[in-house]
């Protein structure tokens, strides 16, 4: 089962994230087989981290919440929240295998919260080539059975076209971060 992980920084977490990132490291160094993708959120400069976006293959749910809720950071209080949902790797592929590679251009996480209808079950066939998705899913409720909106990690030219990618008025909310490539550096 894959799953989606946020995890998303307190605004003043900054010197404990800091401090806490070799524990963070060594942690996910633990998931290296599970990682679909993996990666911090950025500020709109994308010079200081928001928060860290971990896509992972695990066995159930209460694998993934141990993952989410057991990472350093998240005990020691560096986030405000997670969301972790279900997710469905529609690419089939890590976002090391992505033809782009890990660092040519900007890299957006794209968030777009469902309400009603599922859409955006499949990449859409534009305004985004598709070649610049790194990662693309619906996230699912728990048992996989209900659609409560879509995840993207992808290169784009600026948040805007990293918005467009999803049908923008059937969702309650889209949000876009700025996001890079994550791992030891």
């Amino acid at each position: 089962m894959e799953f989606s992980c946020h995890h998303r920084d307190r605004p003043d977490a900054l010197a404990l994230r800091d401090e806490l990132l070799e524990e963070h490291w060594s942690y996910m160094d633990g998931y290296a087989a599970e990682m679909i993708a993996r990666g911090p959120t950025l500020t709109a400069d994308r010079e200081l981290p928001t928060g860290s976006v971990h896509i992972l293959d695990l066995p159930d749910a209460s694998a993934a919440r141990a993952f989410a809720f057991d990472e350093p950071g998240h005990q020691a209080g560096v986030y405000r929240d997670v969301l972790l949902r279900r997710w469905r790797n529609v690419l089939g592929r890590t976002m090391w295998e992505f033809p782009g590679g890990p660092v040519d251009g900007d890299r957006y996480l794209v968030l777009g919260l469902g309400q009603g209808q599922a859409v955006d079950l499949e990449p859409p066939a534009g305004p985004v080539d598709p070649d610049e998705l790194i990662a693309y899913g619906p996230l699912l409720s728990d048992d996989g059975t209900h659609w409560l909106g879509t995840a993207v990690l992808l290169r784009a030219l600026d948040p805007d076209t990293a918005r467009a990618v999803l049908t923008v008025d059937r969702y309650a909310s889209i949000e876009v971060h700025a996001w890079q490539f994550g791992g030891r550096s």
